[in-house]
């Protein structure tokens, strides 16, 4: 009953028996990818109604750069499973390595989409270059700024594992900035696949 009573003060239960951070995590996942959607939604039928202006998969964007870009922040959702495996494991040192990488990963993500924004402005295709322009910045710059709040999220989390706060029983931040994170993965294949190859 003790034990009980001590993992209960740990972290509340709501009344799905879902931790609550994690179900905040998921309705909070939920509002964005309504948010998401709508942006897809909006682009996919402009582009439709612009088919024979539209430029073609790399006419403008660098697909190669993109490509490796995605693989990148792909890794870096592996190295947040192995980052959650190992606290799973009670392996303090695994998680904050796994953490760092993916951090590191994930930030390099940004610095590359930013010399990527830096080439495109100074070749003349900002957001003023029309409808492709607007969308194309729209949806990778409110994905670009997600993966931002995620890699600072993330450095808490880190500050928070460096400092022993999780535990083998008690790793609920991992898993839900775990949540974030691959839902951001996610929804970046999705748009590398519809603004850059298709």
């Amino acid at each position: 009953m003790a034990t009980h009573d001590a993992q209960a003060a740990r972290f509340e239960q709501t009344s799905f028996a879902v931790g609550d951070k994690k179900l905040g995590m998921w309705v909070f996942l939920a509002s964005e990818v309504m948010f998401f959607t709508g942006l897809i939604g909006s682009y996919i039928i402009l582009r439709w109604g612009a088919s024979s202006s539209w430029p073609g998969p790399g006419e403008v964007l660098n697909v190669p750069i993109t490509a490796g870009n995605t693989f990148l922040l792909i890794c870096s959702s592996v190295a947040m499973v192995k980052a959650f495996a190992a606290i799973e494991e009670g392996n303090q040192k695994g998680l904050k390595l796994w953490l760092l990488a993916t951090i590191v990963m994930g930030a390099s993500f940004v610095g590359v989409q930013a010399y990527e924004y830096i080439e495109l402005v100074g070749h003349g295709f900002t957001p003023a270059s029309g409808l492709y322009g607007s969308t194309f910045y729209a949806m990778t710059g409110f994905h670009g700024f997600h993966v931002t709040m995620g890699v600072l999220c993330m450095t808490w989390v880190l500050g928070k594992a460096m400092r022993g706060h999780y535990t083998q029983e008690n790793h609920q931040g991992v898993e839900v900035i775990g949540l974030y994170w691959h839902f951001v993965d996610l929804v970046w294949i999705i748009l590398f696949t519809i603004v850059y190859l298709i």
